[in-house]
């Protein structure tokens, strides 16, 4: 057993190799504060056939044991992976695959296991750590270690790895993966920050991320082993030579067809001749032809932007597709947008409803509930193929996460707008970035809606082509610049500032010059989409739509609560079954009721207000008899609140028979002579009338109706 300990930010991380899971290839047991995570890496002695990717898997497990709870439901034990699960999965593939030798095929698998958690630390950067050094200490090949860090911002400065009391003041929560040299990864939500603030929490974090990285490189030599070999995939020259020049007239034409669907049926029939004129010549060689033509279409789309300065599409590398929003269109839903551009777009259905219905969360978190949910969905017809539909799987997750990321700093809070709110992003058509237009259109449908959003957002996908020296960002990128480019950073924000980034690249890291040089032009880039969006509505509606359900917020004493709801609830249900309303209590006092009928909802206010409102002495009721005794009726003044009216107190005469006044349901006006010690109530109606020398009693009283 090996242990490597360093000082991190004032807490103790450990590394420790050896001891666990030791028929792994490679295993290390991280702790850090009190948070404990195994991670282990593994890999077939064979390359996988029949791939041309690295067929790597990450499974990221949390155990509810970490957090001292036994998991919900009938079954007891964890079942699907949460959301923030596959989130952290995919953190930590994003951060390794640049990383991994070019045509490596064999199967690689990377378990996180989570057994303890300490809220103060939080899991995911450990993932990144452990499972850069399980690899690098491995036999799997690996460039080089890497190591990940969280940033906050308070008060305009960077805060690495910061404690649950600074999260909750922090303006940003920046994860950063990186090598001593370069980053590789970024993904952070902001409240609005610029991005002179972003560029300095990622300078802090990077600084960080070198030490660890150091302790790793350490590992390496201690317990390093030998990589294995990795199979070589070098195409034969004699083929590569006979067969590229013929085709890449072929390919630069198609590339030069602006249309998606023309552009790939074109390069489809390139790579079908080119097949059926060489397969006589090299019949064992089909695999092999159509690799070729994929780095043909590689290097030809490269060498036009990079000697051409020209895209695909025939854009310039900073011109932004055509764009058009559409809101409104659907009457029956609360709130709809449909944004477009160039050949991507995303559909928005905006809902409310009672807080009632916000998610409910079962993981290691310390959040039990979130209230705004974002969902995108992906079918196959929005790329023009015929598939399956199932469910969302963890790309279709990790993009409506990080839309919900970018939309959630305008949102109202609970108190302003006590509101669920649902959105969800039907991509139509996909051509590049279904991300950022899931965000532009969840921020138009919203206001469409009539949520009082405190500015709109808009987000774009940012690309890059390195080659040598040679760098040039492209803006708004489309599928193929994403596919056979090295960059992929997404952007969101306000006209205030940054709400979200993302950031993957397929190289082994990019400069701080270049990661700059493109948030600037994302920065330009994203504005310039917010101007467009604000052509078509650039506040909420004054109004919320009229299938949406009004809101009634009112506050009531904590000991009150017990009144509104009634032994075995029936009075919350007398109240909902009488207005046809939805009733929210929480456990401060504050009551929602949500009514799509404003009537219903004035109804099931006034019913509430009477139910905690006190009974006070000397006040004069309009009650309701509710029971007959000899001895007198008791009256129901208040919802709830009965009074003793003693039968000495009907009338200034001697009455003989309650019955001889009162009878059961009449209606009459009451007088609350005192509450005693106990809370009873005592009434009188004599109070109420006059005496007079011929007056023989008051007799029955007549109903009111």
């Amino acid at each position: 057993m090996e242990t490597y300990t360093m000082d991190l930010q004032g807490k103790k991380l450990t590394m420790e190799t050896g001891r666990l899971a030791k028929q792994a290839s490679g295993a290390v047991l991280l702790r850090y504060g009190d948070t404990m995570v195994l991670v282990t890496a593994t890999a077939s002695d064979e390359p996988r056939e029949g791939v041309d990717f690295l067929p790597m898997t990450v499974d990221y497990e949390e155990r509810l044991y970490a957090v001292g709870r036994i998991p919900g439901g009938f079954i007891k034990r964890e079942g699907r992976p949460t959301e923030r699960a596959i989130l952290g999965c995919r953190l930590t593939d994003r951060s390794l695959r640049p990383l991994f030798p070019k045509g490596f095929r064999n199967s690689v698998h990377i378990v996180s296991t989570i057994f303890s958690m300490d809220q103060d630390c939080p899991p995911e950067p450990l993932s990144i750590i452990g499972a850069s050094a399980a690899l690098s200490i491995s036999k799997i090949p690996f460039a080089e270690p890497i190591a990940a860090v969280i940033v906050g911002l308070i008060d305009g400065e960077p805060v690495v790895n910061p404690d649950q009391e600074q999260v909750q003041k922090s303006d940003l929560h920046l994860m950063l993966a990186g090598t001593k040299d370069a980053v590789m990864m970024v993904e952070a939500g902001a409240r609005e920050i610029s991005k002179e603030e972003v560029l300095k929490c990622i300078e802090a974090g990077h600084e960080v991320i070198k030490e660890i990285v150091a302790v790793q490189e350490q590992m390496v030599a201690d317990v390093g082993v030998e990589k294995m070999e990795v199979e070589s995939r070098e195409l034969p020259r004699e083929i590569v030579d006979r067969v590229a020049q013929p085709i890449k007239e072929g390919v630069t034409q198609a590339l030069r067809i602006p249309e998606k669907q023309e552009r790939e049926t074109q390069l489809a029939a390139v790579k079908k001749d080119l097949v059926a004129r060489y397969l006589e010549e090299f019949p064992d060689n089909e695999k092999e032809l159509g690799k070729i033509f994929e780095d043909i279409l590689k290097e030809t789309l490269r060498a036009l932007i990079t000697d051409e300065g020209l895209r695909a599409d025939g854009r310039a590398p900073k011109e932004i597709r055509p764009i058009s929003c559409e809101i409104g269109e659907f009457p029956r839903t609360h709130g709809s947008a449909i944004f477009t551009r160039g050949q991507t777009q995303v559909l928005n259905i905006c809902t409310l409803s009672a807080l009632r219905d916000m998610q409910m969360l079962d993981g290691l978190g310390i959040e039990e509930s979130k209230r705004f949910i974002h969902h995108y969905n992906f079918p196959p017809f929005s790329v023009g193929e015929a598939g399956f539909m199932r469910g969302p799987g963890r790309r279709e997750i990790g993009h409506g996460a990080l839309a919900e990321k970018a939309l959630e700093p305008v949102v109202p809070n609970e108190d302003e707008f006590p509101y669920t709110i649902r959105l969800v992003s039907e991509v139509l058509e996909s051509n590049g970035s279904t991300s950022m237009a899931s965000v532009c259109a969840g921020s138009l449908a919203m206001m469409d809606t009539g949520v009082p959003l405190k500015r709109a957002v808009a987000g774009i996908a940012m690309g890059l082509v390195k080659e040598g020296d040679k760098a040039v960002i492209l803006s708004d990128i489309q599928g193929v610049e994403d596919f056979l480019g090295d960059m992929d950073f997404k952007i969101a924000g306000t006209d205030e500032g940054i709400t979200a980034i993302q950031m993957d690249i397929k190289i082994k890291g990019i400069s701080r010059e270049i990661f700059e040089t493109a948030l600037a032009e994302a920065d330009t880039g994203y504005r310039h989409i917010l101007g467009i969006m604000n052509e078509t509505i650039s506040e909420a509606r004054p109004e919320l739509s009229p299938n949406a359900p009004r809101m009634i917020k009112l506050q009531i004493g904590v000991d009150k609560i017990r009144d509104v709801i009634g032994p075995g609830g029936r009075m919350i249900n007398k109240i909902i079954a009488e207005t046809g309303v939805g009733i929210d209590i929480e456990p401060d006092g504050r009551v929602f009721i949500a009514a799509v009928d404003p009537e219903g909802g004035k109804k099931a206010q006034e019913m509430i207000e009477a139910l905690v409102r006190e009974v006070e002495p000397g006040e004069v009721y309009l009650g309701k008899v509710t029971r007959v005794e000899r001895y007198g009726a008791f009256v129901e003044v208040l919802p709830g609140k009965e009074g003793l009216l003693h039968i000495s107190h009907l009338d200034h005469n001697r009455v003989e028979k309650t019955e001889d006044v009162v009878n059961l349901g009449d209606e009459l006006e009451v007088k609350v002579l005192d509450i005693d010690e106990r809370g009873r109530i005592n009434l009188s109606r004599k109070a109420l009338l006059k005496r007079s020398s011929g007056d023989e009693g008051g007799g029955k009283p007549r109903p009111r109706r």
